[in-house]
């Protein structure tokens, strides 16, 4: 029997608590001992819950305890995360973990630590929920070069500009409507301004590229800006505008970006709706691969979770190896990023597309009935520095959006 303990018994702590108890009999087979939930690290008590008998309020418990072998750490936050994960993983316990705003922030420290102390520090469910992508970045595709990861990495935003284009709804309708059915935190700055995104793909670049990215170096974008009208042209054009993580590899140089992006039918990630998540990876040898899925919820993150107490389970006193090292990844300046440009102007064509095709050569001009004064187009390819320039010298601009189709 392995003895484990849980920091945290929210929604994702809850969760790991019943996916044990619900297989437990499949998850001891795949593990080759039975997993046993020692202790539950919480500030609050659960009367009436049978969890209360495994509750504990002091984390010296069960960093006193050799018998608890690994701990899942699923508190969310950086402090008292940090702390508590550090201790454990220095006292020669393994760690496993969902919370992404840690990995980003301390990841390759905690993952030198397990190294030296021939232990794991695991974090599967921290980019992607129930989607195994970090496994798969790990192990599955180490014969190749991984030179792009582009993903639709958070479930709130995508389930608001799902709507917005289902419905024609302004984004703060929608956000409130996210919020009443649970798909939005009261607070959704972190989703909406793109910053759980931005450090998921630094997590993924970091071990797709093997070496160190800042997620504070990484330019990010929400979708705050996001108009029903802006809408209403990708529906128009058919396509879509999602928000868009993405790491590439151009040359011998790497960018990292976070930003609503509108991309077309020939895109994989085009049919991505609702709260769900995917990842596309491009490899040298694979080509194209992607991977789908629930990227939230309680369920499907736990699911993550435990599948990583399981493969910490099966590799007690043997480290696991991260292609993650110290080494810092310098990343281009975003104004060097080549791509298109959606753009919304005030006017009409004719009295604009003279001065619009003499600056930006040849676009396409879309006009819609139901907008009058204004028109849109899509630039060809040109550095994010050449459009800013371009669109400096064009008056009455009222948004930008990148395009990728």
């Amino acid at each position: 029997m392995i003895n484990i303990a849980v920091l945290g018994y929210g929604t994702v702590g809850s969760g790991v608590v019943e996916v044990i108890n619900t297989n437990y009999d499949s998850i001891a087979k795949k593990a080759g001992e039975e997993i046993n939930i020692k202790y539950v690290l919480d500030l609050r008590d659960f009367p009436g819950d049978p969890i209360q008998e495994k509750i504990v309020h002091d984390f010296d418990v069960i960093i006193n305890d050799p018998e608890v072998k690994i701990v899942v750490e699923v508190m969310g936050g950086v402090e008292p995360a940090f702390t508590f994960t550090k201790r454990a993983l220095e006292s020669g316990k393994s760690v496993c973990t969902s919370n992404k705003e840690l990995v980003a922030k301390h990841g390759v420290e905690l993952l030198e630590i397990a190294r030296a102390k021939n232990i794991n520090y695991l974090f599967e469910a921290s980019c992607g929920g129930g989607i195994p992508i970090i496994r798969v970045l790990n192990s599955s595709l180490t014969a190749d070069e991984i030179d792009e990861i582009t993903g639709i990495l958070n479930g709130t935003t995508n389930y608001i500009l799902t709507e917005m284009s289902a419905n024609g709804s302004d984004f703060e309708e929608v956000l409130k409507d996210a919020q009443n059915k649970g798909y939005a935190e009261r607070n959704p700055e972190a989703d909406v301004e793109g910053y759980d995104a931005c450090r998921k793909i630094a997590i993924l670049s970091s071990l797709a590229f093997g070496r160190s990215v800042n997620y504070e170096e990484v330019y990010t974008e929400g979708i705050t800006k996001i108009t029903a009208a802006d809408i209403k042209y990708a529906n128009d054009m058919k396509t879509s505008i999602k928000l868009l993580a993405t790491s590439r590899k151009v040359g011998d140089k790497f960018y990292a970006m976070v930003s609503p992006v509108m991309i077309d039918g020939t895109s994989p990630l085009f049919s991505v709706n609702g709260v769900f998540n995917a990842v596309f990876v491009h490899g040298n040898v694979l080509g194209d691969a992607m991977f789908y899925g629930s990227g939230a919820g309680k369920l499907p993150t736990a699911s993550a979770v435990v599948a990583d107490v399981v493969d910490e389970a099966k590799h007690l006193n043997r480290n696991i190896m991260m292609h993650w090292s110290s080494k810092k990844l310098d990343l281009m300046d975003i104004s060097q990023v080549e791509g298109r440009f959606f753009v919304r102007v005030q006017g009409t064509p004719e009295e604009k597309a003279d001065r619009v095709k003499t600056l930006f050569g040849d676009v396409q001009i879309r006009q819609l009935a139901d907008l009058p004064g204004e028109f849109g187009f899509v630039t060809p390819v040109m550095t994010e520095a050449q459009y800013q320039e371009k669109a400096g010298q064009l008056d009455g601009i009222i948004s930008m959006i990148r395009a990728r189709i």
